[in-house]
Order: C-alpha cells, then structure tokens, then sequence
C-alpha cells in the first residue's frame, strides 16, 4: 500500500512511522547478521545499529526470535514467478527457473544470516515450532498454486509432495550456486525445473 503524499505542515500517519521503523530495525538486524552471524547479534545490538532505543525493538517485536523471523520473512520470502496466462506446465516450471535466478543476487546477501538462523533453530524448539508453521503455510499455498497450473492435472507427483521437492531443489540450488557458481551455471536451474515437467534438458 502507498502512502499518500505528505504535504507541508501536514503530520505524517502514525502507521507510516511504525512501518519506518520496523524497517529500520529489520534492515539493522540484517547487516548485523551478515556480519557477525545469528548467536551473536544482540537486541541491543540491534537498537544501536538503528539509532533507536531497546523499547522501540519491543515495540515492534516480541522478542529477538520473533525479529529474526520477520527478518526471514522480509529478505527470503516465497518465490513468486511471473506466469502467462494460458501457458503450459513446463512453460510455468520454467518461468520458476527464470524467477529463481532473479532472486540470486539479492538472496546471495541473505544467505549467511539464512544459514546462521538454520542453524540456531536446530538447538530451539520453541523456534522449530514457528518454522514450521510458517513453512507449512507457505507449503499449503504453494500446493494449492501448483494444483491450479497444471491444465489436465498431469502432476509427475501430488501437489503436497511436489512443493516440498521444488522448495527442497530450489534451496540445494542455490546455496550450491553461492558455494560453488561455476559448477551451477543458469543452465543446471532450467535442467532441473523442466525435468520436473517431463521435458528434455534445454540446449
């Protein structure tokens, strides 16, 4: 939603403020992460890197889990490919292709805060418990998504176990391409969708 202009003289909506600050906060704790790792970023931490006060971070958040996953929320959201109308099953796969390329440059400066929050949630149950009730909506909406795509209904699989395979491939993907991005050229992420589809690797 977009905020309407602010003219002179006029106070800017309360709403407007809480959502640049929470942005702040998130944008914060993101470079911070990206420095120093997940264990060792502190609310505090955070608060000073913003500029604001511990009261504003609890203002906004229940505590540090809940920042870090609104955090994962805002930077490593679902990826939404962009599909033409009438089009085919493999031409939808590979517009995932195409969609999950896009994301690399931003998801590459993710992916050490990505990789450090996993492993924090292995050891918290209580977090293992929110991921996955997060993952299990984002898994139900993919699987309703998938169900409606396939014209004739020709899943090479269910649509509840093909959303987990394609969020399982994507993820292997690209951290593989992170590591090791000569060995995952943009050709391994269009074999590998369209294989999902039933079709021949592309040339």
């Amino acid at each position: 939603m977009t905020a309407e202009p602010i003219t002179e003289g006029r106070r800017r909506p309360k709403g407007d403020k809480r959502q640049r600050t929470r942005a702040s906060l998130l944008e914060a704790a993101r470079e911070l992460i990206r420095e120093k790792g997940y264990e060792r970023t502190t609310l505090q931490d955070v608060a000073q890197r913003a500029g604001m006060t511990s009261g504003a971070i609890y203002g906004n958040f229940k505590n540090r889990d809940d920042l870090f996953m609104a955090l994962a929320t805002a930077y490593w959201a679902p990826i939404k490919p962009m599909i033409r109308r009438g089009s085919s099953f493999a031409e939808k796969m590979r517009a995932l292709a195409e969609a999950t390329i896009a994301v690399i440059p931003e998801r590459r400066d993710a992916a050490f805060g990505r990789l450090t929050g996993m492993a924090h949630t292995l050891n918290h149950e209580e977090l293992r418990a929110q991921v996955r009730e997060v993952t299990g909506r984002s898994f139900s909406s993919g699987a309703a998504w998938l169900a409606t795509v396939a014209d004739d209904g020709g899943l090479p699989m269910p649509a509840d176990i093909l959303v987990v395979v394609i969020h399982a491939m994507t993820e292997g993907l690209l951290f593989q391409r992170f590591l090791t991005p000569d060995l995952v050229p943009d050709e391994v992420f269009y074999a590998a969708f369209a294989a999902l589809a039933g079709e021949p690797t592309p040339g």
